[in-house]
Order: C-alpha cells, then sequence, then structure tokens
C-alpha cells in the first residue's frame, strides 16, 4: 500500500514537472528563455519546450499596446493651468531587451508618457495646446520612441485626448475670440471703404478729364431724381453746364454766319 502511494505520489510530480516544461505560445507572442538565470534565446511561437528547474520562460504579448496616460497638470508657458490626459500605442519589437533592460516595461513606459506629456507641453503657450495637436503629439512621440529604444519597444502614436481648462479661463478665451472677431470685422469694414475711396477717386479723376461727361453725369441724376418723387424740387444750375452749353451756342451761331457768308 504504501509502495503504491509512493509510486502514485512520483508520477503526479512527474506529470507536473512535464507540464511545466512545455509551453505553447500564440502567434503573437514570444518567450524569453533564461538558463541558470542567464539569457538563452528568444523562442516562439508554438510549442517550446524548456528544461525544468534549469531553464525559465518569460512571455512576451509583441501587439500593439494601448495605453491610457491619466490627466496630468500642466502650467503652460503663458501661466495657465491645465488639466490634459492623452492615449499611447506602442508595441514590443525586442522581447530580449524589454525583459533584460528594464523592469516592468508596461509601467516603465507609463511612468515616461506621464512625464514627457507635462514636460512637453509645459513648453508652450495654451493657444498652440489647443490648436497644434498633430505637431505636439509628434513630439511627444519622438522623445518617447527615443527613449524607449533602449527597451525594445515602438512608439507608434501619441493622441492628446483632452484640454481641460477652468471656467474662468474659458470665459476669458470666449471674450478673446469676439474681441478677435470685431477686429477683424473693423479691418473688413475699413477695407472696403479704402477700395470705394479708391473707385472714387478714379471716377473723379476721368470725369474731370471730360466735362460732357460731368454734365451727362447731373442730368442723369436729375432724371433718377425727378423719378422718384413727385414733388417740385429745385437745384442750383452748374456753371460748368451754363458755360458748356453757352460755348455750344456761340459755335453754332460762327457755323451758321460762315454758312450764310457763303
Amino acid at each position: 500500500m504504501t509502495t503504491t502511494y509512493t509510486l502514485g505520489i512520483i508520477a503526479i510530480l512527474l506529470i507536473l514537472l512535464i507540464a511545466s516544461a512545455i509551453y505553447v505560445l500564440r502567434e503573437y507572442e514570444r518567450g524569453v528563455v533564461f538558463q541558470l538565470g542567464r539569457f538563452w534565446k528568444v523562442k516562439g511561437p508554438g510549442l517550446v519546450i524548456v528544461i525544468p528547474i534549469i531553464q525559465q520562460l518569460v512571455r512576451v504579448d509583441l501587439r500593439i499596446i494601448v495605453m491610457d496616460v491619466p490627466s496630468q497638470d500642466v502650467i503652460s508657458q503663458d501661466n495657465v493651468s491645465v488639466k490634459v490626459n492623452a492615449v499611447l500605442y506602442f508595441r514590443v519589437i525586442d522581447p530580449q531587451k524589454a525583459i533584460i533592460n528594464v523592469e516592468h516595461y508596461l509601467e516603465a513606459t507609463g511612468q515616461l508618457a506621464q512625464t514627457t506629456l507635462r514636460s512637453v507641453l509645459g513648453k508652450h503657450d495654451l493657444d498652440e495646446m489647443l490648436a497644434e495637436r498633430d505637431k505636439l503629439n509628434a513630439d511627444i512621440q519622438e522623445i518617447l520612441d527615443t527613449q524607449t529604444d533602449a527597451w525594445g519597444i515602438k512608439v507608434q502614436n501619441v493622441e492628446i485626448k483632452h484640454v481641460d481648462i477652468n471656467e474662468s479661463m474659458v470665459r476669458a478665451i470666449a471674450q478673446q475670440a469676439e474681441a478677435e472677431r470685431a477686429r477683424r470685422a473693423k479691418v473688413i469694414h475699413a477695407d472696403g471703404e479704402f477700395q470705394a475711396a479708391e473707385k472714387l477717386s478714379d471716377a473723379a479723376g476721368i470725369l474731370s478729364r471730360h466735362e460732357q461727361a460731368i454734365n451727362l453725369r447731373y442730368m442723369q441724376t436729375l432724371t433718377k431724381i425727378a423719378g422718384e418723387n413727385n414733388s417740385t424740387i429745385v437745384f442750383p444750375l452748374p456753371i460748368e453746364l451754363v458755360r458748356s452749353l453757352f460755348n455750344r451756342n456761340e459755335g453754332d451761331a460762327e457755323k451758321s454766319e460762315k454758312s450764310e457768308k457763303k
């Protein structure tokens, strides 16, 4: 009875020992194998067999990891306090470095992302945070990718999700935007007045060079006013019009005299 019990225990231990030596790694997994505490090789995917006690295997996921960067208190370059959070996309490209060169690469990458987010955004004004997110995302990604390269990690993308501003600053921004719109409206109005003045100046120059044009324009204006109002309107007659009519009559009289003499 004792022998049977002992054999049963030995059989169970052997089964457990064999089970601990067999690993099945999925397509997106790799196994970093250590032999007597020293790095041996990276194995997988598929069936991997290690020597129990002598060898140990650490699984590493190669898929893209989506990490939410918690909201960070940031003071912008123009001394505005905001809360900013982001999302980080990265993956392990070198399992050996990710296990050997850094302890808990997920936590290390998250902490580095938080400090980098505060450092980069603190060098920019609030307007740049709100208007130039693509540039800021690229700057943060470049810094993170450079610093995590020694860990065997590739940072593929960084996206700033929210920039939260307190109520007083929101009102100040609204007032600033309203003032900017008013300024643009005044500039557009002044530009229109300037263009209109230029056109009137050009028209006055043309009319001054052609005396008959002035008279024609005057008569057109009288015709228009007379058609719009039924009341009697007295207008002064321009001396230029009288002079032109007088000169025309004298010219006609001279022509008639010459024709009679002939």
